[in-house]
């Protein structure tokens, strides 16, 4: 068994499998599929802290099932706009989990992590593996990584 970090992107697997299939990701199934092959040795779920009280249940659900979940306060611009994005965060930690692992399982289907991936394969020796939906992922994350599996309808609740 491969010693696994894993890292997810809540609000892109939230909205992605929203937009496609209307339905929310099955976190649950996720992580009993993924321990029957895998050494879990961190886990962690990146969300936004919205002071509601569906996603603060959600959020200890991900806690129960076995993810650290970090929370980044919700930001509204004078705008309008909106901003709460975790990237950094997620490459920081993937960096520091990089050395110490044999594989890391990214759930995201931002283009903006290709280089993050590349990187750790080359540098770190790790292997990756992606999980998104297909038609909202970037290409270049699906090429850089060693696998990519497609988010599909038995993923989901």
């Amino acid at each position: 068994m491969h010693k696994t970090a894993i890292f997810v992107d809540v609000q892109n697997i939230y909205y992605t499998t929203k937009a496609i299939y209307n339905r929310s990701f099955d976190y649950r199934k996720f992580w009993r599929d993924c321990s029957k092959n895998h050494d879990i040795v961190n886990a962690t779920a990146y969300a936004i802290d919205s002071n509601d009280t569906g996603q603060q249940k959600f959020q200890a659900a991900l806690r129960h099932i076995g993810f650290n979940v970090k929370l980044k306060p919700y930001i509204q611009r004078a705008d309008g706009s909106a901003k709460g994005d975790w990237d950094v965060g997620i490459t920081i930690d993937i960096m520091e989990q990089a050395p110490v692992v044999d594989k890391i399982i990214l759930l995201s289907g931002d283009g903006d992590f290709s280089i993050l991936l590349e990187h750790v394969a080359k540098h770190k020796n790790v292997i990756t593996q992606v999980h998104s939906v297909t038609k909202l992922t970037a290409k270049t994350l699906m090429d850089c990584t060693d696998t990519h599996r497609e988010i599909l309808m038995a993923d989901l609740i």
